[in-house]
């Protein structure tokens, strides 16, 4: 099951935000609905944003603020913008050739999963690994098999694989619902865990590795990812457990020298007073809600990509 793909005229998604109480697949042929889609996290995940900015392009139809508002839909990701770029350079060849690019796009996002699953399945030694990861980095986040997910997935493909830890990843507990939805479909063993269990974790050795994806990494390999991701360092760091993010070559953006010039995107309150739906909070509380953090280079034992192993 793909999790965006190109369909006869128009864009198809998995509303994740849906999951896992239904799989659900939308159909989207405007770039108003693909923005909305994109915001409200129907869509999400660094390589699936990057396909969806390609194929948005195709559905602009060569209307440049359609694909101006497109670009900057979600500011931290990289690969929104990168997806976008890649298809409108062919702009001026006609719509078959950007959708030729968007496609393109789409078919190397698979391929660069496969490389990286095998890569970081390379670089991790020893069997029955325990592995911990925070939000979600499988095939939701990309086309097919994801990221760090899907060096997971290569693991357990090869009988490597002990058992995931999953931390739930709040506010909207991408791990929770949708990374154990993905690990119980592979079949991979795996239990959950609150975010403030994982530093715990680790320093009781009871993981191996730390894996995590990555929505932009700078040119020093500072990386921003899911919030909750700098205390997996942290804790991972003091406890001697290799720290590992996995992403694309082009969720690396050499424009941007260091993490603290990435812009961190803050999704407001009601993520934070409110599950699913459901307050938590006393009506007027306020709250603060950064969608990522920033791990420093000098935390990450290496960054897994499509095409080589980097060690910061």
């Amino acid at each position: 099951m793909r999790t965006i793909d190109w369909v006869g005229d128009a864009v198809e998604i998995i509303d994740q935000t849906l999951l896992p109480d239904k799989c659900v697949m939308l159909r989207i042929h405007t770039v108003a609905e693909l923005i909305d889609a994109i915001r409200r996290l129907a869509v999400r995940g660094a390589p699936a944003l990057g396909v969806a900015g390609a194929l948005g392009v195709v559905l602009a139809d060569g209307d440049p603020d359609q694909i101006a508002a497109l670009r900057a839909a979600r500011p931290t990701a990289v690969n929104l913008a990168w997806g976008v770029d890649q298809a409108a350079a062919h702009l001026d060849e006609g719509r078959a050739a950007v959708l030729a690019a968007a496609l393109r796009v789409r078919d190397d996002d698979l391929a660069a999963s496969r490389s990286m699953g095998a890569r970081g399945a390379a670089l991790l030694e020893g069997d029955r690994l325990r592995i911990m990861t925070v939000c979600n980095t499988g095939g939701l986040a990309a086309v097919e098999r994801g990221t760090a997910l899907s060096v997971v997935q290569t693991l357990h493909e090869r009988g490597r694989l002990a058992e995931v830890l999953v931390l739930e990843t709040r506010p909207l507990l991408q791990g929770a619902r949708l990374t154990t939805w993905e690990l119980g479909r592979m079949g991979a063993p795996h239990r959950l865990i609150a975010d403030s269990a994982g530093p715990y974790l680790l320093a009781r050795a009871d993981v191996d590795a730390v894996l995590i994806g990555a929505d932009r990494i700078a040119a020093n390999g500072d990386t921003a990812n899911k919030i909750g991701s700098y205390a997996l360092a942290l804790g991972a760091e003091r406890a001697g457990v290799p720290f590992i993010v996995v992403a694309p070559e082009s969720t690396i953006d050499e424009d941007t020298p260091s993490g603290d010039k990435i812009e961190i995107e803050d999704r407001g309150a009601d993520e934070i007073v409110s599950v699913r739906g459901v307050r938590i909070a006393p009506e007027g509380t306020q709250a603060l809600n950064p969608a990522f953090d920033v791990t420093p280079h000098d935390l990450i034992t290496a960054i897994v990509t499509d095409r080589r192993v980097i060690r910061p």
